[in-house]
């Protein structure tokens, strides 16, 4: 069923002409349907060829008894030599079917009759056999929806009327099991239920002679990996089943190196796996690596792309391996052992964090399994998701950094700097969420607890006051947030110099409370610094960089330089786009940026399409009630009164009025721009004496707001 493209590939190939011996190599992970189409072939070109021989590959015992049959049946004597040189002798068309050449210890190479005539396929669940054919190979995966699903209805003994269709492309391995018992609208719920006894399954009558399960082949195949491999694919089954980075090892590997002594008695497990990466001086062996890795990839258990550096495992086989761990909690522990010495805390490794975010999830459904050593490493996965925006997956950061916070407090006390560390990551992620008066609460606790602990000099300390400063600046209270930032400015000047990246973060922060009082001259200044301080450190394409050319840029446009802003502003988006992708947080705010100062020069058209994109995004991504989704919905708002669209323009900004109100309070700034907004808007509209608003009437405006449409972009 289906791999026509493969059959098409087999026929091509073979039709070329014969100077040199022909050998076709199909591989792919056992059970994927290599001998089917190697058979599929031979049915589709059987008028073109004197003979066709099937060949068992699987040992060198079962190759000799073939060949001695072929020498038998051709008259030409009774042994192994005979058959070969037999085939080497008929000048006629023949084709040879080498089938289940799994064996990666088994030498084919003098089983191949060395002549030009004659046609050879393989089949094997060793990659490593494509060195037969190195442009005539095919790796053998899944079938396609469309002939999976026919494929399933088929063997269900099923009709193909259009509702069947549809029920069977959501269900695989499962045609012998709904043939038998006769339940295809069911058998997803059983499945569920049921998954590893299901697949397990096999009929009593089959149509060939594969008389093994899926799961049973792949269990021939995991006996027969050394117990390192074996473990090896054990604990990547409790990944996610797809991009596993390699680094993951290396990582842990080298934390191993450099941590002896530090890791704890629960820790031997992990260290005891990871020593078989350690070369006899006593580093990191890449080589050992790529030798276990290998081993699990001549049975296709297990797929290597050096382009990506990551491994991936077929999605059944990552279910067959996960179902059947000897041991699954202590597997678990050691796995989140790995990826916890794994985990990179500095600065310029949070895409490789990022990257991990899958795995975690995917390993870590309960807390509890963790260390306490690699609470804060997880915790940071999940911390670099808020940071930097990269997914906007707050609401697991949410959860995981509570569950850090409490564990801390029962284990270690409130005032132990690992607590305040895991109350700093949540009141982060509060702030991200929107929900500054809580994040204030737990930064308020922070700082006091770093000035108790540590002083009011030490980085941590200062790295406190900065956060709490934040939260003061996105409640609208400037003058605070001034009397702190001013403060870690000068703190980490004296520490840290002017040119550490940390210096110059604490000086974009003031430059932007500078810019929110108005003092746009004082901010330029800073920015300039700041901007010229990333580009000598990071280059101009760093997303740091960027964020400081973006800050310059809203400043040039509050001093009405609206050129310079622009071109900033165009740089900043296209950077974001390139390292980020639309749909990134940090783009949408770029975006945002730039339609502002289009705006600003009356190319409103430009602007109205940049700033829908914008609003629909951050909907997406954070949801209707978030103020960066209030705020850009009150820009669009203002594009379409520019417009005359004053109408549209005042449903928008009372649905921002009424949530920023309930949000950030009647008197935060924001609140009171949103307002002054409306107002012009309704005398704009005659409606100056409706400007008041009343708080009583959120719900009736929210639910006024969800049925209206948004005016269709002009761009």
């Amino acid at each position: 069923m289906g791999r026509r493209e493969i059959l098409d590939k087999m026929q091509q190939y073979f039709s070329r002409d014969n100077t040199k011996r022909r050998i076709f190599v199909l591989h792919g992970l056992g059970g994927s349907g290599k001998t089917q189409i190697a058979l599929k072939f031979l049915e589709e070109t059987s008028d073109e060829v004197s003979r066709q021989f099937f060949v068992n590959a699987s040992s060198s015992e079962t190759l000799n008894n073939s060949f001695m049959n072929i020498a038998i049946s051709q008259r030409f004597g009774q042994t192994p030599e005979a058959g070969i040189q037999w085939l080497i002798s008929e000048h006629k068309e023949w084709t040879l079917l080498f089938d289940n050449a799994d064996d990666p210890k088994l030498k084919l190479l003098p089983f191949l009759p060395q002549c030009t005539h004659g046609k050879f396929i393989i089949t094997s669940r060793n990659p490593q056999l494509a060195v037969y054919g190195p442009a005539s190979h095919s790796q053998v995966g899944d079938l396609d929806e469309e002939h999976a699903a026919l494929l399933l209805l088929t063997r269900a003994l099923q009709e193909h009327p259009d509702k069947n269709h549809k029920l069977a492309m959501d269900i695989v391995q499962a045609g012998a099991y709904i043939a038998k018992f006769k339940c295809l609208k069911n058998y997803l719920s059983i499945y569920r239920q049921n998954k590893k006894e299901l697949l397990l399954q096999h009929p009593d009558q089959t149509l060939d002679d594969y008389e093994w399960t899926v799961y049973t082949t792949w269990q021939i195949s995991f006996e027969k990996l050394s117990p390192v491999a074996a473990r090896f694919l054990q604990l990547c089954a409790l990944l996610h089943h797809n991009s596993i980075p390699k680094s993951i090892f290396a990582n842990a590997t080298k934390w191993i190196l450099s941590n002896e002594g530090n890791e704890t008695e629960s820790m031997g497990e992990a260290r005891e796996f990871l020593q078989n990466f350690v070369s006899g001086s006593g580093n990191w062996s890449e080589q050992y690596f790529r030798n276990i890795v290998a081993e699990i990839e001549e049975y296709s258990l297990l797929q290597s792309d050096e382009t990506s550096s990551t491994l991936s495992m077929h999605p059944l086989v990552h279910l067959w391996c996960s179902g059947n761990l000897p041991d699954e909690v202590a597997t678990q522990a050691c796995m989140a052992d790995v990826l916890g010495m794994a985990i990179d805390l500095g600065p310029d490794a949070y895409l490789d964090r990022i990257r991990i975010i899958a795995h975690v999830n995917r390993l870590v459904p309960d807390f509890t399994v963790l260390n306490y050593q690699f609470w804060r490493q997880y915790a940071w996965i999940y911390y670099d998701g808020v940071t930097y925006r990269q997914l906007g997956r707050y609401q697991e950061a949410e959860e995981l950094e509570l569950s850090v916070l409490q564990g801390g407090q029962k284990l270690l006390g409130n005032d132990h700097p690992e607590t305040l560390t895991a109350m700093a990551n949540l009141a982060v992620t509060y702030g991200q969420l929107g929900r500054y008066q809580e994040a204030e609460e737990l930064e308020l606790s922070v700082l006091q607890g770093g000035q108790k602990l540590l002083g009011n000099d030490h980085p941590e300390t200062l790295t406190a006051m900065a956060n709490l400063a934040v939260t003061y600046r996105r409640l609208g209270r400037y003058q605070e947030a001034e009397g702190l930032e001013l403060s870690v400015l000068q703190g980490r000047q004296k520490l840290l110099g002017n040119d550490h990246p940390e210096t110059l973060t604490a000086m974009a922060n003031l430059a932007d409370t500078y810019r929110q009082l108005g003092r746009y001259q004082e901010a330029e200044e800073l920015e300039l610094s700041v901007l010229q301080g990333r580009q000598k450190l990071l280059g101009n394409d760093h997303p740091d960089t960027l964020f400081a050319m973006a800050n310059l840029a809203v400043t040039y446009g509050r001093l009405g330089r609206y050129q310079e802003a622009e071109g900033l502003k165009l740089s900043v988006l296209q950077g974001c786009q390139k390292l980020l992708g639309n749909d990134h947080p940090e783009t949408l705010t770029a975006m945002a940026n730039l339609a502002v100062t289009y705006g600003q020069l009356g190319r409103y058209q430009e602007a109205e399409g940049l700033e829908l994109s914008v609003l629909q995004g951050r909907q997406k991504l954070l949801g209707n009630d978030h103020p960066d989704t209030l705020f850009a919905m009150a820009n669009l708002a203002m594009t379409l009164s520019s417009t005359g669209r004053h109408k549209a323009a005042e449903n928008l900004q009372l649905k921002v009025v009424a949530n920023y109100t309930e949000v950030l309070g009647a008197d935060h700034p924001d609140t009171l721009r949103a307002t002054k907004e409306l107002k012009a808007t309704r005398d704009a509209l005659g409606k100056a004496k409706d400007t008041e608003f009343k708080h009583t009437s959120a719900k009736r405006l929210s639910k006024m707001f969800s049925r209206l449409k948004f005016p269709a972009s002009k761009k």
